[in-house]
């Protein structure tokens, strides 16, 4: 999935979760100093700039199907490879990576398993492949709310609890379909302090992904419909949000 959106709205809805994401993911992945690493599907550069904390801009290259979010990551960060290329066609050649990852990207690839066997495909031998997704089905992902309000405005509303690898265990099950051995999983946690509602709830405004293009859909007066069911699922201002991610690691 390609986004047409501004790197900046991307930040403000998802950025708030996935730079500290970020972090957690990369020590799961066992990003250390001396490696080379691909992040796919960067986005404007979450976790990018994890991996050039930890390897230096020269270690480090990514790539995005979006071109507003190539741009924005280009810009942000000097001395970065950053090319505009889908996770199911890699433009590298076999065994060009210590390390090969892909934060909440998976469940919008085309073809999971194509996508993660490419990546395999630009490991070197025994070189770490790792994915994370938001737990989406488990209703424990940032959005988690937001969707349960929107069932509630809306039955029939599209969530994204049925994408790939937002159930427990699904993952894993894509990286040993994709060929890759030694596979462990984990459960990653960040929780991120909203100082009023509305901090939270202007960024769905901004058509970001699934839930974003929900929003943008529904007329003035449904907005606000959803927007006091969101409202009334949180508690007094400041509130913190917990979301937690499955994740999965293998070797190439």
């Amino acid at each position: 999935m390609s986004f047409a959106v501004a790197a900046e709205a991307y930040d403000r809805f998802m950025g708030r979760y996935s730079v500290p994401l970020a972090s957690h993911f990369a020590s799961f992945a066992g990003v250390v100093g001396g490696q080379d690493a691909l992040d796919v599907g960067c986005g404007p550069g979450a976790l990018t700039t994890e991996l050039v904390r930890r390897l230096g801009s020269a270690a480090v290259t990514a790539v995005d199907p979006s071109e507003s979010f190539v741009d924005a990551a280009r810009e942000r960060l000097s001395g970065v490879s950053v090319e505009r290329a889908s996770a199911e066609h890699l433009p590298f050649a076999d065994h060009s990576f210590d390390a090969v990852l892909a934060q909440l990207v998976v469940h919008f690839m085309a073809d999971p398993v194509a996508g993660l066997a490419e990546m395999a495909r630009v490991s070197r031998p025994n070189g770490v492949v790792a994915a994370c997704v938001w737990d989406h089905a488990g209703g424990q992902g940032p959005l988690g709310l937001f969707w349960n309000a929107a069932r509630v405005l809306d039955p029939g509303a599209e969530n994204e609890s049925d994408l790939a690898g937002t159930r427990e265990g699904h993952l894993e099950e894509l990286f040993e379909a994709a060929g890759l051995r030694e596979i462990e999983a984990a459960l990653l946690s960040v929780s991120v302090e909203h100082p009023t509602f509305e901090e939270w709830w202007e960024p769905f405004k901004l058509g970001v992904g699934p839930a974003g293009s929900y929003t943008s859909r529904l007329d003035r007066g449904r907005q606000a419909e959803l927007r006091e069911l969101c409202r009334a699922g949180f508690p007094d201002e400041p509130f913190v949000v917990t979301a937690r991610a499955w994740a999965a690691r293998g070797l190439a």
